[in-house]
């Protein structure tokens, strides 16, 4: 550091003489030596390429992005309105998302102390990591599942043990299998994200009488409005296990992606130690009060999901007359398995180049699949345009 003229004091942003040069390297050197194996080799989440990426790599006019799963008809406008009249406040602090978890308690007929609330329900699930896992204990999934919770794992420098898909579905009496007295925390998304399947009822009682006393079960469910018309899917709100949290999201259904608000469900007990652990100002005032309008807005669920229920149908039959193999959903997206990673990243970089973004899975470790995000009518019309100008060019 050094002073200027005012005598305030600022940090040196370029070597002043070769000498310090030196000693500035060798310090940095001495500073990644302090960075814990596990955190070194994360790789940092990539997200998909935007839209603006592709018109200026190809210099496309029209661009439908299907790569993340965000919702096509776009946000709750009543989320919206609540956001806009929440920058009146902005120069307080949040409550810390009490209002939100009184009005989710009512709802969903659970006591406040049953709610948690953060920014995106992958922050509750890191905080969730942190809470509760100790440095010899393990956390249980599949490979294939959301990239989130390898990352917290990772990050948190514990066991990962993953145990792989059956049919592109979770293997339950697999992972009750995979159980040893380490095992702290199971990890399951339903529907699964990437691939958009999903457990039944039965598939999961069975499974919860085998998990012991010393694991929490995570029950991610970022994408179940979208499968509750199937009526074998397991809503956890009709089961409220003692052991078992329960994480639901805004960015999906309601649109509301960007603002980062999600909840998530448990024994009060549980809930008061996340608290313990998540920023004391988490969410911001204007996700709040999102997530508050959100909820009245009936209306535009309805919307999302009739909106998806007519490309889930219609999706299939493309695929069929196409020749693609694809994956059945519970979710708002379709998986399509290709014969090699190879194939898979030329699939995408071609729709990509037309401009469809889509996402390979290789991160999920799903190297040989591709994952579509269900778009509106309009959309996928232009993604069937742009599939059958790809697979003819494939023949």
């Amino acid at each position: 550091m050094k002073a200027d003229s005012g005598g305030e004091m600022r940090f040196a942003l370029r070597p002043r003489s070769a000498k310090e040069g030196i000693l500035l390297g060798e310090r940095i050197e001495e500073q990644m030596s302090l960075v814990p194996p596990y955190i070194e080799s994360l790789i940092p989440y990539q997200p998909g390429k935007s839209a603006a990426q592709i018109r200026a790599q190809y210099g496309l006019t029209r661009i439908v992005k299907l790569a993340s799963n965000e919702n096509p008809i776009g946000s709750s406008p009543k989320g919206i309105a609540t956001a806009q009249a929440a920058f009146h406040d902005v120069q307080l602090y949040p409550d810390g998302g009490l209002s939100l978890c009184g009005k989710l308690a009512k709802l969903y007929e659970v006591k406040p102390e049953n709610v948690v609330v953060g920014n995106g329900s992958e922050s509750i699930l890191a905080n969730i990591v942190r809470t509760f896992m100790c440095d010899d204990e393990e956390v249980l999934t599949a490979e294939g599942t959301f990239i989130g919770i390898y990352v917290s794992a990772r990050s948190r420098g514990v066991k990962l043990v993953t145990v792989p898909l059956k049919n592109f579905r979770f293997d339950l009496e697999a992972m009750a299998d995979a159980i040893t007295p380490k095992t702290k925390i199971i990890y399951l998304a339903n529907p699964n994200n990437p691939t958009g399947t999903y457990f039944t009822k039965a598939e999961f009682e069975t499974f919860m009488k085998r998990v012991p006393a010393h694991a929490l079960v995570i029950l991610d469910e970022a994408y179940c409005e979208y499968a509750e018309e199937f009526e074998d899917y397991p809503d956890s709100m009709t089961y409220r296990l003692d052991n078992v949290i329960t994480l639901r999201t805004f960015s999906k259904a309601y649109g509301l992606a960007a603002i980062r608000i999600g909840y998530g469900f448990a024994h009060e007990t549980l809930c008061t130690n996340v608290r313990k652990v998540k920023l004391p100002f988490e969410p911001s005032v204007i996700s709040e009060a999102a997530g508050l309008g959100a909820l009245d807005d009936t209306e535009f669920l309805t919307q999302t999901i009739e909106t998806n229920r007519a490309g889930r149908e219609a999706l299939p039959k493309l695929f069929d007359e196409l020749g693609l193999s694809w994956v059945p959903t519970a979710a708002n997206f379709f998986m399509l398995p290709m014969e090699s990673e190879e194939k898979a990243l030329k699939f995408s970089s071609e729709l990509e180049r037309r401009g469809v973004i889509v996402r390979p899975l290789r991160a999920f470790m799903l190297p040989h699949c591709v994952r579509i995000t269900i778009g509106t009518a309009e959309q996928n019309e232009f993604l069937a345009e742009v599939l059958r100008d790809v697979c003819m060019e494939r023949a």
